[in-house]
């Protein structure tokens, strides 16, 4: 806290943080997207490209088991991220994938120093046994305790879901934030420990707030590319003025074609500005041991 407001300092004197994040809800890909694949190359007659994905038939992997070429992309550009994976049951709403079967893909992304970390399912963010249910299913399978939470379809209830993710130890969540539109939900650019108004008291957990996500720009606010670097840009900009902290949601199911184009633009963009590009779990533990609190 300075008499101009509020200053943070990161690491090695960077400028401002991006934090990278992305949500895992699904991983397999159908047989008839690919089938529907294989015939659009035989019509523009790429043989070759039909032929790559002919012996993906046989398998459930592809495209969306990126985790290790994201990281790779990344790391490129001297960044890290968080991965927010399901743990949901066979018979939950929105189960997608049993998550015992990416236990070696997770293990080789904390092998590197990414982060991995709960992505609840739709009534985990008020219904404390099944969020703590869910918590213990990934612990298992990592075998190490989690720290981070990011709700699925952006679900939240003030004070509720805070209070939730307290009783179920959590150190932080990365939930709030608008899913129609960009920008900064609770007016600030930086993480906060929300305050109670059922207790009158400061909460122990941290909140980081989310900013952008790329369905938000490509399909909600229905950007063009153009149109949306112009708006990513413009809160990159703030957030380095400020000294704060812009988190990013990219969907590993965005990670083709244009969306991937432009998420690399963005990494590119903050390697060149100099910004620390990080997980979720760097920057709280940055926070805990600055003791960098809001004015």
């Amino acid at each position: 806290m300075t008499e101009k407001g509020y200053y943070c300092e990161y690491p090695e004197a960077q400028p401002f943080a991006i934090c990278l994040t992305h949500d895992i809800d699904t991983v397999y890909r159908p047989i008839r997207s690919k089938t529907l694949e294989i015939l659009s190359a035989l019509k523009n007659r790429d043989l070759a490209r039909a032929g790559r994905i002919v012996p993906q038939l046989r398998s459930k992997k592809y495209p969306e088991w990126n985790f290790n070429e994201i990281a790779a992309l990344e790391e490129s550009y001297g960044a890290r991220s968080s991965f927010y994976f399901l743990a949901l049951e066979e018979g939950d709403r929105t189960y997608a994938y049993a998550i015992e079967d990416l236990e070696q893909e997770m293990g080789a992304l904390l092998d590197r120093g990414w982060e991995i970390g709960l992505h609840g399912g739709c009534e985990a963010c008020r219904d404390l046994e099944q969020l703590r249910r869910e918590k213990r299913h990934l612990e298992k399978v990592l075998n190490r305790t989690v720290d981070g939470y990011r709700n699925h379809f952006l679900k939240f209830r003030v004070p509720g879901t805070w209070e939730l993710l307290e009783q179920a130890g959590f150190r932080y969540d990365t939930t709030l934030g608008y899913p129609d539109c960009i920008g900064f939900r609770n007016g600030m650019c930086h993480p906060f420990r929300p305050f109670n108004m059922n207790t009158s008291q400061e909460m122990n957990i941290l909140e980081i707030p989310l900013a952008i996500m790329d369905q938000t720009l490509l399909s909600y606010m229905r950007l063009n590319t153009e149109q949306a670097w112009t708006q990513t840009e413009r809160l990159l900009d703030a957030v380095e003025r400020h000294n704060g902290v812009l988190t990013i949601l990219w969907h590993n199911t965005f990670m083709t074609g244009t969306s991937l184009q432009f998420y690399r633009k963005i990494l590119k963009y903050g390697h060149e500005k100099g910004a620390w590009m990080t997980s979720c779990k760097e920057i709280e533990a940055w926070w805990q041991k600055s003791g960098m609190q809001p004015p």
